[in-house]
């Protein structure tokens, strides 16, 4: 496997990778353009916006500035809002799906290290990929953390910090997040 397959893949990698590090750089490129370009140049933005996410269904509105670290390995649904600063590291997919709104700042990463501390002084690293369901509502300043998966019809608070998974129609909050109220979809 090459290194970029083994970090979609989830498994321990070289993130120095000659690949990967061009990959990021031309990530950057983008970035650097997406979040300088004016309010009148949306539509120079939205097609720097298409090469940086192929995987975008239609109506994807990002408010820059927005980082990522790919770009390639987030997928999204139709009608996806990102308001200002979101960030997603997108070592590993991330799956967003149909009619989602993010909050300011809201970070999704996939990117984690070993816990063993000379595993992680090797400098290779891995990912576990996140799924967020349709018509999820992310608050403000929410951090979601790798490998978690979060269901249809959520909403996650202003500030919580997902460290697992969520079925669907709840209202999560808190720092780790969990369920506050189950939400009647009728």
């Amino acid at each position: 496997m090459t290194e970029k397959e083994k970090m979609i893949a989830g498994e321990l990698y070289n993130p120095d990778d000659k690949t990967l590090v061009e990959d990021r750089h031309q990530t950057r490129r983008y970035l650097n353009k997406i979040n300088t370009l004016s309010v009148d140049e949306k539509t120079a933005r939205d097609k720097i916006f298409e090469q940086l996410i192929p995987n975008a269904g239609e109506k994807l509105y990002i408010e820059p500035p927005f980082y990522c670290d790919y770009g390639y390995n987030i997928k999204t649904g139709k009608n996806v809002y990102m308001n200002f600063n979101c960030c997603i590291l997108d070592v590993s997919t991330v799956t967003i799906g149909d009619n989602c709104m993010f909050g300011p700042n809201v970070q999704i990463y996939t990117a984690t290290h070993p816990l063993e501390f000379k595993a992680r002084n090797s400098g290779k690293e891995f990912a576990k990929p996140i799924i967020i369901g349709k018509n999820v509502w992310i608050g403000g300043n929410a951090t979601l953390c790798p490998g978690v998966i979060i269901g249809d019809n959520v909403v996650i608070g202003a500030g919580a910090v997902v460290t697992k998974s969520f079925a669907d129609n709840v209202f999560i909050a808190g720092n780790p997040a969990k369920i506050i109220k189950n939400i009647t979809n009728t």
